[in-house]
């Protein structure tokens, strides 16, 4: 091999180095959009879930079910 043709690789991949790990990143960049956005669509069913269940909760025991106790 000729002494070029190797300079010519090493500066063409020195040059598409930097590309190639900023690529890297926006995927992992755009995994961690994607997981932000099922932790938040899970945080807003946990919300609705527990706004039901102290609504329920409140039907079920009365005022006084929020200190533990049943109504006698």
């Amino acid at each position: 091999m000729h002494p070029n043709r190797i300079s010519g690789w090493k500066h063409a991949a020195i040059a598409n180095m930097a590309q190639t790990f900023e690529r890297g990143k926006s995927d992992e960049a755009r995994a961690s959009e994607a997981e932000i956005e099922k932790l938040h669509s899970k945080i807003g069913q946990l919300v609705v879930d527990r706004g039901f269940l102290a609504r329920a909760s409140h039907q079920l025991l009365g005022t006084r079910g929020k200190n533990g106790e049943r109504g006698s």
